[in-house]
């Protein structure tokens, strides 16, 4: 009895050839939970496909999936001095957004991460000419440009790299390979055309492995099914039943991620007028799960616990049973099911 992620392998993979197709030379990104799937299962798909880089979120996760994976590892997450030092093999390659972190890491290989419109780290233009000293003593394995996914101001993504291409090539610093992220096919397409001694490489993550959402699935299998009527009592803080029904017990709680949220941004009148409703909602203990019983989203009878949830079904839906796997559409980026299934 367990929460489960189930995948439709052969359609997962299809989706992830398509990409591969799409982007020649993509780097996969594995990070964090590894969207759910796990790093070891992200690792194995990755061989499977034959890429030689596997970009990871930081130096622990490097040195777990080094074990894995036997390829290049790119860290993503910038180098800092005076950051704990983790024993890496010498395949890792260490992303550096500043010309002082380049001088700290003599003899490594490391990607130069220049300042995109993020405006999250990376190098300046007016730090370039600081460079050239600099990656005399290191393995420069190109540069890179993390771009934002949405451009409300009308500016063009290709523009901005070709902006930063003219920049490093002012600048006299070798072009030979150049990393993005969250380009379109067209746009890398573009680029390659516009830079043919360039090569561009799109480091991708969750369109890779999250972006055929039929191809996957959680589910959570009830644990046990007990009848209450209006005004029962139950639970931690002994509530009461507001009419007569169910309380189910489904795999899946607070360290699985259900009932875990991260911020979203909301864009229109609608999406934000739900956003108000829920929290009102929750001010009264009101509080939608994300299972799907019968074809309808469940509320929880009382917050998550930690490995399984309570739901409320009422009596006019179908009654449960011990053993039914219910629906649950749960976020991949905070989900750590307890096992995944292929079929």
């Amino acid at each position: 009895m367990a929460l489960s992620l189930y995948v439709d392998t052969a359609r997962w993979r299809a989706h992830q050839k398509s990409v591969i197709d799409q982007f020649p030379g993509l780097v996969p990104v594995c990070k964090g939970n590894g969207y759910g799937f796990g790093h070891e299962r992200l690792a194995d798909e990755t061989i499977r496909f034959g890429s030689d880089t596997l970009a990871v979120g930081t130096t622990y996760e490097a040195a777990t999936i080094k074990d894995w994976f036997s390829g290049d590892l790119l860290v993503l997450t910038p180098f800092r001095r005076g950051e704990e030092p983790v024993p890496l093999p010498d395949r890792v390659i260490r992303s550096v957004s500043s010309v002082d972190g380049v001088h700290a890491l003599v003899g490594a290989r490391v990607v130069i991460e220049c300042m995109s419109s993020m405006k999250r780290h990376g190098v300046k233009e007016e730090e370039l000419g600081l460079l050239h000293a600099a990656i005399e003593d290191v393995r420069l394995e190109g540069f890179a440009l993390h771009l934002p996914l949405d451009r409300t101001d009308g500016s063009d993504a290709v523009e901005e790299v070709i902006g930063w291409m003219d920049r490093l090539r002012a600048a006299r610093l070798p072009l030979h390979t150049m990393f993005v992220s969250h380009l379109r096919a067209e746009e890398l397409a573009r680029l390659q055309q516009q830079f043919p001694q360039t090569r561009f490489r799109a480091r991708i993550g969750t369109r890779l492995w999250l972006g055929d959402h039929e191809a996957t699935e959680y589910r959570g299998a009830v644990l046990d099914v007990t009848p209450v009527v209006k005004g029962d009592r139950f639970g931690y803080r002994q509530q009461k039943a507001a009419s007569d029904g169910w309380l189910v017990v489904v795999a899946g709680g607070t360290s699985h991620g259900v009932g875990l949220e991260a911020p979203k941004a909301l864009h229109g009148v609608m999406p934000r007028a739900k956003g108000v409703a829920r929290a009102g909602l929750a001010t009264v203990n009101r509080n939608l799960s994300p299972f799907v019983w019968a074809g309808k989203q469940r509320w929880f009878a009382e917050p998550p616990h930690m490995q399984v949830s309570i739901l409320f079904v009422p009596s006019d839906a179908q009654e449960p049973r011990v053993g039914d796997e219910l629906v649950a559409h749960l976020r991949h980026t905070t989900t750590q099911p307890d096992r995944l299934v292929d079929h």
